[in-house]
């Protein structure tokens, strides 16, 4: 049956004697059933377009709500920045900043993380401690101050807005703490016998943990276990064998990067008996003469020390004797000063050092010696030296030439007579030149012009030590011109002849 059918059976008919409306027999049952269906079959046709328009709704509603959301995002308070951790030398104070806008009408706590302490709700503070307070600027930035800041304030701090859900910002508050020395479990001053094992030990404290080392205070190195150094790291040193090369005041320094750096100061002293030795042990001195005797000991504990003669007498300064000791550590230098030595003070002396581990002594042996030679020489007066002009040298040479001429002629002559020598001729070639010359050489003590009448031959010489005699140069020369006149005369008279 069509749906058209169904339609127009659904339409009421009038009956003649019978209601509006009415349908009889099993046609208006089928008609019923067909209009159920055709019903049926246009609702789940038309399905789609309502989940369709459901959908448009629940998109136009979701862009609203994004909105929605995004206006009350704009209009909730929000951190402008972090919280800045601090760091704070202990008994400082310590300031943590929460900065804040668009507070509103919410409110700012200040929470102790790891305690879960609430420390202040908005302008009130909660915790009941003293050292803990709360201030703020417009609403804008709440700072949370602890005064005297101690090592149990180190940790996370919380910065909470009442937002739903709650908004939330942290910063570490950390607590250095300088270091310090233990002084009931650092070792103090200590006293050792020399070849025994010593153990100094500094014990620190502080935060963050502090670094320790040990150095000697006057700068010199250690001998550490045979390896020599300026500065040993850590709270315990052990030394081997001790010596008193390690004897002194040693520093225990701790720091940690927190100033000030503390130290301590522990003297090792270390014990032997005394021992010396004697520079000189042979001195010697000559009457009249003062004189020092030294000598060098090193003990601890500190030796008495003080010098005897070889009877045992022990020597007390004063006008004859002057005892000097200076000490230097375990060091003392000791001399024994002699005033005007006399034939009594020549001898023996002793220098003696004694402490409760021993003694010891050293011996000193003085002898006479010459005195000095007190004769002085003197040297021979020089003549005075005239310095001359040029012309007052010349001057003074021909004045000298004349005067030394006739002096000497007489006298060279005589000598010539009586050793009857011969006259070196070819001496007055090499006599040959100025003056002058010859006569700066007779100004040096050899008279140039002098010749010798034995140099002619020497067999003319009868005696080894013969005396020279010398003929002057104006002498020789006339001679020459005499023996050439004669010749010249002799050979025109044999020629005239």
């Amino acid at each position: 049956m069509a749906v058209g059918e169904c339609l127009s059976f659904g339409v009421p008919r009038r009956r003649i004697g019978a209601g509006y409306g009415q349908v009889t027999g099993s046609t208006g049952r089928m008609c019923r059933y067909v209009l159920l269906s055709c019903a049926a079959i246009a609702s789940w046709a038309m399905l789609p377009s309502a989940e369709g328009r459901r959908a448009r709704d629940m998109s136009t509603g979701g862009n609203s709500n994004a909105l929605e959301e995004f206006s009350d995002e704009a209009l909730l308070p929000r951190f402008t920045e972090s919280i800045p951790n601090v760091t704070v030398s202990v008994g400082k104070d310590a300031l943590l900043a929460c900065i804040v806008e668009n507070l509103r009408g919410y409110k700012v706590a200040w929470v102790r993380v790891d305690t879960q302490t609430i420390l202040s709700i908005h302008h009130n503070v909660i915790t009941q401690n003293p050292r803990i307070s709360l201030s703020h600027n417009d609403h804008r930035s709440w700072y949370l101050h602890i005064r005297n800041a101690q090592e149990a304030d180190r940790g996370w701090y919380m910065c909470q807005i009442n937002t739903d859900p709650m908004r939330s910002r942290v910063g570490y508050i950390q607590v250095v703490v300088p270091p310090s020395i233990v002084d009931k479990e650092t070792s103090s001053d200590m006293v050792a016998r020399e070849g025994a094992n010593v153990t100094l030990v500094c014990k620190a404290q502080g935060y963050p943990e502090p670094y320790v080392m040990w150095r000697r205070e006057d700068g010199q190195d250690i001998n550490y276990n045979g390896v020599n150094v300026n500065v040993i790291d850590g709270e315990v040193i052990t030394i081997t064998k001790v010596s008193r090369l390690h004897m002194g005041a040693y520093l225990c320094i701790a720091s940690n990067g927190v100033p000030p750096s503390v130290s301590k100061r522990v003297l090792l002293r270390v014990q032997f008996p005394p021992m010396l030795w004697i520079p000189n042990q042979l001195e010697g001195a000559y009457i009249g003469q003062d004189v020092a005797l030294e000598c060098h000991t090193e003990a601890y504990p500190t030796s008495i020390n003080y010098w005897t003669t070889e009877r045992g007498d022990m020597i007390i300064s004063g006008d004859k004797y002057e005892s000097v000791s200076v000490e230097n550590g375990y060091k003392k230098y000791m001399m024994l000063k002699i005033r005007n030595v006399t034939h009594r003070d020549f001898g023996s002396y002793k220098c003696m050092a004694k402490n409760s581990l021993g003694e010891t002594d050293g011996l000193i042996k003085l002898d006479e010696i010459p005195a000095p030679s007190t004769t002085t020489t003197t040297p021979a007066p020089q003549p005075p030296s005239l310095t001359l002009s040029p012309n007052d040298k010349k001057k003074g040479r021909s004045k000298g030439r004349q005067r030394h001429s006739d002096t000497e002629r007489n006298e060279v002559l005589n000598r010539g007579r009586e050793s009857k020598g011969w006259l070196d001729l070819d001496y007055s070639s090499k006599l040959s030149g100025d003056p002058d010359d010859m006569d700066d050489n007779y100004d040096s003590g050899q008279p140039p012009y002098l010749v010798d009448l034995h140099t002619a031959s020497s067999s003319s010489s009868s005696a080894p030590n013969a005396s020279r005699p010398f003929l002057p140069l104006p002498f020789l020369l006339g001679a020459q011109w005499a023996m050439l006149t004669w010749i010249v005369c002799c050979a025109l008279v044999a020629g005239a002849s």
